[in-house]
C-alpha cells in the first residue's frame, strides 16, 4: 500500500481558516469516493504564528512544509500586525525562499452562464481564459529596502538565470493550452525589463511552436480590461504578476473565486487563494470559499488526481449556476452553506460515476 499523501494546511488568519476548512471538507470527500489516501495536518503561520510563536514562519511549520506533498494555505495578515518588527507577509516571503517557490500560477476563467457577475460587458469576456505565470522569488520584494525619514529606495534584481527558468514554465504550460506567451514588462523603462525581454525572446526560440509577443505593463493592465481575450498566457515579473493577476478577478466577478499555486525546486507546491485575509468580515462566515477550492483542485493536480480536480471544480460551476452565491456575488450564501452545496454536488456527482 502506498503511503498517504501529505497535505500541510496552514489555514493563517482573518478569514483563511473558514476557507480552508471548506476546501479541506471537499478534498476529504472526494478522498472518501475515490481511493485517495489524503493525511492534514495543521500548522501555524501569519500572524496567529506571530501571536503564538513570535514567529510568523515557526520552525516547525517549515520542516513541516518541507516534508509534506503539498501545502494548502488560507490567507495571511491583519491590521494588528502592520508595522511589526515582523510581520505575517515577511513570513510567506521566507517560505516562499525556503522552498524554492519561483513560479507563481494563477489562473482566471469566465464560467459560461455567469457572464453578468463580471463588471466587463458580456461580449468583451465570453471565452476569456488566462493563466498568469509571476516569477517568484525576485525583483522588488526579494531587494533591499531602505525607509529613512526623508527618503526610502527598494532594490530591483533580476538575474538571466531567475528570468530562464520561469519563461520555461510559461512556455511549456502555453503548449497545453492555445499556444501563445505575452510577456509584460516595462522595458521602455526599466534595466531588469530590458534583460527581461531579451532573455524571453531568446529562450522564445526555443519553443517555435508557441507565439510570443511583448507589452509594457501599461499596456496589458489596458488590454485585461478591454481585450481579455487577447490573452493565454501572461508572463511577468514579481510585482508586476501581482498586480495584474488580482487585476484578472475583474473576469469572473470576484477575486473571491481565484486560486493560484507556487512551484518550484522542491517537492511541495503552495496552493492558496489570491484574496487576503479580509479582516472586516472574519468570523462572520461571509468569505467566499470558491477561490480556496480552486487552490485545492489545483493541489489535486500536483499529486497526480487530475479527475477529482475536475469534480471539484465542475461541482463549484454548477452550484455557482444554479444561484448558490455568497456576497462577493451579490447572493446570500454563507460560506459554509457554500461549502455545503458544493459537497452536495460533489456527492452527486461520485454517486452516478458508480
Amino acid at each position: 500500500m502506498s503511503r498517504p499523501a501529505t497535505i500541510a494546511l496552514l489555514p493563517g488568519d482573518g478569514i483563511g481558516p473558514e476557507v480552508t476548512r471548506e476546501a479541506v471538507a471537499c478534498l476529504t470527500l472526494l478522498a472518501s469516493g475515490s481511493g485517495l489516501d489524503l493525511a492534514f495536518a495543521e500548522h501555524d503561520f501569519g500572524g496567529v504564528a506571530i501571536d503564538r510563536h513570535g514567529d510568523p514562519l515557526p520552525e516547525a511549520t517549515l520542516a513541516a512544509a518541507r516534508a509534506a506533498d503539498a501545502i494548502l494555505m488560507g490567507a495571511i495578515g491583519g491590521p494588528q500586525w502592520a508595522g511589526a518588527p515582523k510581520t505575517p507577509e515577511s513570513g510567506l516571503l521566507r517560505l516562499r525562499s525556503a522552498l524554492g517557490l519561483f513560479a507563481n500560477l494563477r489562473p482566471a476563467r469566465i464560467i459560461p452562464g455567469m457572464e453578468d457577475l463580471s463588471p466587463l460587458r458580456p461580449e468583451l469576456i465570453a471565452g476569456a481564459d488566462i493563466l498568469v505565470v509571476r516569477e517568484l522569488t525576485g525583483g522588488l520584494y526579494f531587494g533591499e529596502h531602505v525607509l529613512e525619514r526623508d527618503q526610502a529606495s527598494d532594490v530591483c534584481i533580476y538575474s538571466r538565470a531567475e528570468i530562464e527558468r520561469i519563461a520555461h514554465v510559461a512556455f511549456r504550460a502555453a503548449r497545453s493550452r492555445r499556444s501563445k506567451v505575452t510577456s509584460v514588462d516595462k522595458a521602455n523603462v526599466l534595466a531588469t525589463s530590458k534583460l527581461w525581454r531579451a532573455v524571453v525572446t531568446e529562450i522564445g526560440a526555443d519553443y517555435p511552436d508557441v507565439a510570443l509577443d511583448h507589452l509594457y505593463v501599461d499596456a496589458a493592465a489596458m488590454a485585461l480590461v478591454n481585450n481579455p481575450t487577447r490573452f493565454d498566457v501572461i508572463l511577468t515579473e514579481n510585482l508586476f504578476g501581482d498586480i495584474l493577476s488580482d487585476e484578472l478577478s475583474v473576469i469572473p466577478g470576484s477575486i473571491g473565486l481565484l486560486g493560484s499555486a507556487s512551484t518550484g525546486t522542491g517537492k511541495a507546491g503552495l496552493f492558496e487563494p489570491i484574496h487576503g485575509s479580509a479582516p472586516d468580515i472574519a468570523g462572520q462566515d461571509r468569505a467566499n470559499p470558491g477561490g480556496a477550492m480552486e487552490s485545492a483542485a489545483m493541489l489535486l493536480d500536483s499529486i497526480g488526481a487530475p479527475a477529482s480536480a475536475e469534480t471539484l471544480r465542475a461541482a463549484v460551476r454548477h452550484v455557482l449556476l444554479d444561484g448558490v452565491r455568497t456576497a462577493d456575488l451579490g447572493g446570500t450564501a454563507s460560506c459554509s452553506a457554500f461549502g455545503e452545496a458544493v459537497r452536495a454536488r460533489i456527492q452527486t456527482m461520485m454517486e452516478k460515476a458508480v
